[in-house]
């Protein structure tokens, strides 16, 4: 009787993921605690897990209940995103921009040589992503820097098998910046499945905005749970496929942002 050698090959994962949940996460707060906020990736002395994804930098997750101000501060250098997820941002600047964004739209800085600026949460519940990604800054200083701002109606939308796909930075998308990146906000249907091909050398940033469900490991199908704010980081070690699911009792909505894992410039240590 022959013994089927393959019944004993180990089929190696394609992907290394880790699951942060918000506990592993940075936290700070604004205006007396008016405004409060979790960090996927954070400065070291905020608590955060992960201090960087490639040239993704920071990410915050900002949330108010009525009316609250982050007061005028410095950036230089990076590229700033403000995403809205619900409620409405007033912006200020020292370029002479006065702006307000709802929900489903977007503040993008390119800070260049230095701009500061204020932000302030309005109406009765804010919740705002802000995201700092990070370009060769020793040619980024030198550049003058940029306000530009986009209504939820401004990005593009596909669906297709029960997923709605809103394409933020990158594609299709009308917001391009320096650093290399691509951002959707997905939302899929209950019991449906999202599939990413990554390269190798590829990462993925995702934060679970509402709902449940899972990353599949198409490879080795094996399963990661993901809930409502959990931080999910994935490397390629090869080309593969990675599918998200949401599961049978309810959608899944995510902000899923895709950077190379090593860029060929340094990055800023913090």
């Amino acid at each position: 009787m022959f013994k089927d050698s393959t019944a004993d090959l180990k089929v190696e994962s394609a992907f290394e993921v880790n699951i942060y949940p918000p506990e592993a996460q940075g936290i700070g707060a604004f205006d007396g605690g008016r405004i409060t906020e979790i960090k996927p990736i954070g400065f070291p002395y905020e608590g955060p897990t992960v201090a960087h994804v490639g040239p993704l930098f920071y990410w915050a997750w900002a949330s108010a209940n009525g009316y609250g101000k982050i007061a005028l501060h410095p950036h230089k250098g990076f590229e700033i995103l403000s995403y809205v997820i619900e409620g409405e941002i007033g912006h200020g600047d020292t370029l002479g921009t006065v702006s307000r964004v709802k929900t489903g739209g977007a503040q993008v800085m390119q800070t260049g040589s230095g701009v500061s600026h204020e932000e302030e949460t309005l109406g009765n519940h804010t919740e705002f992503f802000q995201i700092w990604f990070e370009p060769f800054l020793q040619e980024a200083f030198k550049r003058t820097p940029t306000y530009r701002e986009f209504n939820h109606e401004a990005f593009p939308i596909d669906k297709q098998n029960g997923t709605v796909i809103k394409s933020i930075i990158g594609r299709d998308a009308p917001v391009s910046i320096e650093t290399d990146v691509t951002m959707q906000d997905v939302s899929i249907d209950p019991g449906r499945k999202y599939q990413i091909n990554l390269a190798a050398g590829r990462s993925l940033a995702i934060v679970t905005i509402s709902g449940k469900g899972a990353l599949i490991d198409e490879t080795k199908i094996e399963k990661h749970n993901i809930k409502t704010k959990d931080f999910a980081v994935i490397h390629a070690k090869k080309e593969a496929t990675i599918s998200i699911q949401a599961e049978s009792t309810g959608p899944l909505r995510l902000a899923i942002i895709e950077v190379p894992a090593k860029v060929d410039y340094p990055l800023y240590k913090n």
